[in-house]
């Protein structure tokens, strides 16, 4: 993989408004912002639970829109995928899984429990990002990917 792209200045701007969003759920809602358990409250919504979900996540793809609609990211042509669409959706499913098993993604874990300085956060993202590692070597390295 070659990197392109690289935008250390608005990665850091875009990491500041991530946990700017996740301080001002936790102190305006009093909610953890998971992807995990926002998405799931949208798909399996509970009486008058789902407005302020659908609205969250509605801002994570509008602010995408906005900044490459502001002209201040190049125009996205293609996005091409290094493996079959078959792949993508198997792991996509387990990530799923491993949400449920987790009891959280890696925002709720990574971003919202590490800063509350939960242990179990601290477990389940090392579990993630060493599972990462450990597929990517293996595709990379055994698989031939």
């Amino acid at each position: 993989m070659e990197i392109v792209n690289f935008t250390p200045f608005t990665a850091f701007i875009g990491g500041g408004l991530i946990g700017l969003s996740a301080a001002l759920l936790l102190l305006l809602n009093g909610r953890i912002a998971g992807i995990s358990g926002i998405v799931s409250g949208v798909l399996l919504p509970k009486q008058g639970d789902w407005a302020w979900r659908l609205v969250f996540l509605l801002g994570l793809v509008l602010g995408g829109l906005l900044y490459q609609g502001l002209g201040l990211q190049p125009e996205l042509t293609e996005i091409k995928a290094a493996v079959a669409p078959q792949w993508l959706a198997l792991a996509g499913f387990l990530v799923g899984v491993g949400t449920m098993i987790g009891t959280g993604c890696t925002s709720g874990h990574g971003i919202c429990g590490l800063a509350h300085g939960s242990l179990r956060s601290l477990v389940a993202t090392l579990s993630f990002m060493t599972s990462a590692a450990v597929t990517v070597w293996l595709v990379r390295h055994l698989f031939g990917g």
